[in-house]
């Protein structure tokens, strides 16, 4: 039993990641060469996590793109704090369904951020909506999507590092 339940979270993590399931989006390197005519509308949301002394907003409400073509948006973090902190964002797409189609090309969500006391950053998002959610029985009849993001904060993965104990290699 706690083998599965070990086994459990980076399973379900790969399963959204690879069907798109509870909203999660995909990972891209590139745009895809196909632009339709037709168009979606993107909406921007942001949230912080409570125990975060960040505002964190879009910098632009909504946008609309066509079906596969390369978009960029600006995201906005301040730190409100007299410390420096890190923050790293969670997301999600909705509908859900649509998760398999949207795909990042670049993202701030992927790494962690780090933010000095009454610090100000524009992160960008780069992503494209996948032609193939035309041919999604189940998805093609979405056009609006809504790209939401949470900030939390965590512990940098650097500090960490730097207070481990060095390995002995001898």
């Amino acid at each position: 039993m706690a083998a599965l339940a070990w086994v459990a979270v980076p399973f379900y993590s790969w399963f959204c990641r690879v069907t798109g399931f509870a909203g999660t989006t995909q990972i891209s390197s590139a745009a895809p060469d196909t632009v339709l005519d037709e168009v979606v509308r993107v909406r921007f949301d942001a949230n912080v996590d409570k125990n975060l002394d960040w505002t964190f907003r879009p910098m632009q409400t909504k946008m609309e793109v066509r079906i596969g073509e390369d978009a960029m948006a600006f995201y906005e973090a301040v730190n409100n704090s007299d410390e420096t902190i890190t923050g790293t964002a969670s997301y999600n797409v909705a509908p859900e369904v649509v998760g398999y189609y949207f795909d990042k090309i670049q993202c701030f969500c992927f790494t962690e951020q780090t933010l000095e006391p009454g610090e100000r950053v524009e992160m960008p998002v780069n992503f494209y909506v996948d032609p193939e959610l035309v041919d999604d029985r189940d998805a093609n009849w979405v056009r609006d999507i809504t790209l939401s993001y949470t900030f939390h904060r965590t512990e940098p993965k650097q500090a960490a590092l730097d207070v481990a104990p060095a390995k002995n290699v001898n």
